[in-house]
């Protein structure tokens, strides 16, 4: 009775195992036609701020209001909505920026100036929220070249620093037409810096030859393995020399008024000392100038997101899958049944 009892128990877990081995071959099949597709188009989001300003400031209202203040204040805005209806208000785009080492998010940078200037008009604005200390500089170049585009176009941009706009985070806000800082932002760090750690005593002292075999004289300067010879290092500080000369002519284009003696040092300062020196307009934070446009304009924040690959999405679901499976086998492996 036992040993008939084993059989059964053992051909049912022979049939779950079998149901497993053949969905999860199925889906792998599915998986593998996936990643042939073309990864998909990224998507824009777009909220509406001042509709979910409005709806946060009446939620608040029915706690701070007796209930007549609040139907006499229900009137008033329905009023004032019946009457702004025909009313068009220019449109105030958002754009956040949270750089890192390599601007990685200058790709969706790219989508939202493109489709801001499909629509807007110069009555329009755009603010960016700009958080970055700064990275590559090819990776900021085009960065800030990107938002150069809305200066083309005419269309009122500015920059808020509310914690920092360092190195390459300043080669773009200084693009804007007017940079808010918050009072103990860090901005400036109008500078060029390269750290290049170097091996070649190590390996000579451990008998290592290490060669580099290289067409034109100055292929390579510095490295990490390779002797930094004089000449060789007379050559990197002109490279970083020469780049710092273009990082300064770039910002010569939007802020003339700069005396770069002082501000181009390299060094950083905060939000109040940056005001002194020229390199923001204004101290305030991003939140206090959109509350200043609350009234005066329709709020549209936008960023543009990554859609998962049909492959990343299927492969999150065999992940889900697979674990509720094993789950109703009893156990994480399925031999853990069998003692």
């Amino acid at each position: 009775m036992e040993i008939s009892q084993f059989l059964i128990d053992l051909l049912s877990f022979v049939l779950k195992t079998g149901v497993i081995v053949t969905g999860f071959g199925i889906i792998v099949l599915i998986l593998t036609w996936a990643s042939l597709n073309k990864a998909p188009a990224d998507h824009l989001k777009i909220e509406d701020w001042t509709e979910k300003w409005q709806s946060q400031s009446e939620a608040l209202q029915t706690f701070t209001l007796n209930e007549k203040e609040f139907k006499s204040l229900k009137k008033q805005t329905k009023k004032k909505t019946k009457e702004s209806v025909n009313l068009k208000k220019p449109n105030l785009f958002v754009l956040q920026f949270d750089g890192d080492m390599k601007a990685s998010q200058v790709e969706g940078l790219k989508n939202e100036i493109t489709a801001i200037l499909n629509v807007a008009n110069t009555t329009d604005e755009v603010l960016m929220i700009l958080n970055s200390p700064g990275g590559v500089v090819h990776g900021y170049g085009l960065a800030a070249a990107e938002l150069v585009r809305l200066r083309h176009q005419n269309i009122p941009f500015t920059v808020s620093l509310d914690q920092i706009g360092a190195s390459g985070g300043y080669m773009m806000a200084c693009t804007a037409h007017k940079i808010l800082a918050s009072p103990f932002a860090i901005v400036g760090s109008i500078g060029v810096l390269s750290q290049v750690p170097n091996f070649h005593r190590l390996l000579k002292k451990n008998e290592i030859d290490y060669k580099e075999y290289t067409a034109g004289q100055h292929k390579t300067t510095v490295s990490l393995l390779a002797e930094i010879t004089p000449e060789k290092e007379s050559k990197f500080k002109e490279m970083l020399q020469a780049t710092h000369e273009l990082f300064k002519n770039h910002i010569k284009q939007f802020r003339p008024q700069l005396d770069f003696d002082k501000v181009a040092t390299g060094e950083y300062w905060y939000g109040t000392q940056a005001l002194a020196l020229g390199l923001v307009d204004e101290i305030s934070t991003s939140q206090e100038f959109l509350l200043k446009k609350y009234k005066t304009h329709k709020i549209l924040f936008l960023k543009s997101e990554k859609k998962k690959k049909l492959s990343e999405k299927l492969m999150g679901m065999l992940l889900g899958w697979k674990s509720s499976s094993m789950e109703a086998l009893g156990g994480s492996h399925p031999w853990d049944q069998i003692r």
